[in-house]
């Protein structure tokens, strides 16, 4: 899976570019300030870099050039100012693109898309990681298809979402409040029993008197994916 590194000083805006980076399918580990930006990278030698210009300790650009003499990692610089002299400045310290706070959370995980298409680095990881098979269940994240058993099962956006959480998640137990904010996002205003009837509907969709795979109920806690071949 590719690893993404977020880092900026803002807390909220790590959490809500790390909720919506992992829905999309990255691993993301983040860092709040220049130092261990660099300390972040040595030890996990991320494959994407998001980084703020203005830090605490080391900015964005020392970040950036220092990242750049070591590695080829591709780096979107964020900055709160939209100044052309400081996209130049970026750019010419050696980052790959630029995108203005406040953003769209949408728009930096198409960014990060594009140029890890672009650098190739999508490509090449995609294909090992694009289909997960548990048992009779097979999805394949890129087709956004669902089989069960050689069968296709039509799901929901939602529905196929929290399913492709729990597959790529596997033996780890999420609370209600984890699944809302990872498949509804960190805004929604509805009911948290809302997991519980989707979680109901994938069981009655998908398992037909299977079991070789499920999604099970840890009673007081929340809910949690098993199956064969699962470490």
């Amino acid at each position: 899976m590719t690893l993404v590194l977020v880092v900026d000083d803002d807390l909220n805006i790590c959490k809500i570019t790390k909720l919506y980076l992992e829905k999309n399918g990255f691993e993301v580990a983040t860092a709040n300030d220049g130092e261990q930006a660099l300390e972040r990278f040595k030890e996990l030698q991320p494959d994407f870099i998001v980084l703020d210009i203005m830090l605490p300790k080391r900015d964005g650009w020392s970040v950036c050039q220092m990242v750049r003499a070591q590695s080829d990692v591709p780096i979107l610089m964020l900055t709160a100012r939209g100044h052309v002299d400081e996209r130049v400045e970026g750019l010419r310290m050696g980052a790959d693109d630029y995108l203005v706070k406040p953003f769209d959370p949408n728009e930096l995980v198409a960014r990060v898309t594009t140029i890890l298409r672009r650098t190739g680095l999508r490509t090449q990881v995609a294909p090992a990681a694009n289909v997960y098979e548990v048992g009779s269940l097979r999805i394949d994240s890129l087709a956004h298809e669902v089989t069960v058993d050689g069968q296709v099962v039509a799901l929901p956006k939602k529905e196929y979402e929290l399913l492709l959480f729990f597959v790529r998640n596997p033996n780890q137990v999420f609370t209600r409040e984890d699944l809302i904010a990872k498949i509804w996002g960190w805004d929604f205003e509805g009911e948290d029993r809302v997991v519980d009837l989707y979680i109901k509907r994938l069981r009655q969709k998908l398992t037909a008197g299977k079991e070789d795979w499920s999604i099970r109920t840890v009673w007081g806690v929340g809910y949690k994916f098993e199956g064969p071949g699962i470490c």
